[in-house]
């Protein structure tokens, strides 16, 4: 099941979420090749890195989860966010350079599933950027966090589903090596902690971050398949719409 959205958005703007936040941006800019012409997008909840990495890019789209909710994105611009499943994206064959997947596939239904479909949409030599919560890891056994929520990875757990889906592994980094703090004054030392966990204690990092390149010279069968989901309205109640043509239809006989 995925975070939901508000839980997502008020983490982030708490104190320990800015923590996080910087911690992971440090962690991606280190594996992170800019280019000026590539199609950028960003799926799971994204949107404190994007405002970072989308300069660099030809254009950017945000992808939110169905089961998540959504927020727009950019804030102050037209939104380009867009609410999606991860199996099956709303995009061509081979139209993007670039995944970055963060607070997604540790909720995938199929995580296998969803990186075929990456597979699918990345251009040749194109790279899926997974960042997930670590299993080894404190930030994974603590629920006040969105990365204690989901399924964990070991890092060989991690490599095999990419590798099985095409993908050749190329960085692997780590991020969050500070506890998850919820006192602001144990926030105070945020920083040295994550300074020190980088040297002293990395295999206990709060999540794994790895990039991983299409391959090219393995084809992957793919069964065509019809869309095992849909998109049904909030606003409108379940057998509403059922409910209102019945009361039509016995309005109609007794005149």
């Amino acid at each position: 099941m995925h975070c939901e959205i508000r839980a997502l958005r008020d983490f982030y703007a708490s104190p320990l979420g800015g923590f996080a936040a910087v911690s992971i941006t440090r962690a991606l800019t280190a594996v992170w090749e800019p280019s000026a012409s590539e199609r950028f997008v960003g799926i799971g909840y994204p949107t404190p890195w994007l405002d970072r990495f989308s300069p660099d890019a030809e254009r950017t789209l945000c992808f939110m989860p169905a089961g998540q909710g959504a927020v727009a994105w950019p804030s102050e611009q037209n939104s380009a966010t867009a609410l999606v499943f991860d199996e099956e994206l709303p995009l061509a064959d081979s139209s993007v350079d670039r995944l970055l997947y963060i607070h997604a596939l540790e909720h995938s239904e199929n995580p296998r599933e969803t990186l075929t479909e990456a597979w699918r949409v990345l251009s040749p030599g194109g790279r899926v950027v997974a960042v997930v919560p670590s299993r080894r890891g404190l930030w994974a056994r603590f629920e006040h966090t969105p990365f204690g929520t989901g399924r964990p990875f070991s890092e060989g757990q991690l490599s095999r589903l990419l590798e099985d889906s095409n993908l050749t592994v190329t960085h692997r980094v780590e991020a969050l090596h500070f506890p998850p703090l919820r006192r602001r004054m144990g926030l105070r030392f945020a920083g040295t902690l994550e300074r020190m966990g980088r040297r002293l204690w990395p295999v206990f990092a709060g999540v794994r971050i790895v990039v991983a390149e299409k391959r090219l010279y393995q084809g992957l069968p793919v069964a065509e398949r019809a869309s095992r989901r849909v998109f049904q309205p909030v606003l409108q109640p379940a057998g509403a719409l059922s409910r209102h043509l019945r009361s039509l239809d016995m309005d109609s006989r007794a005149g």
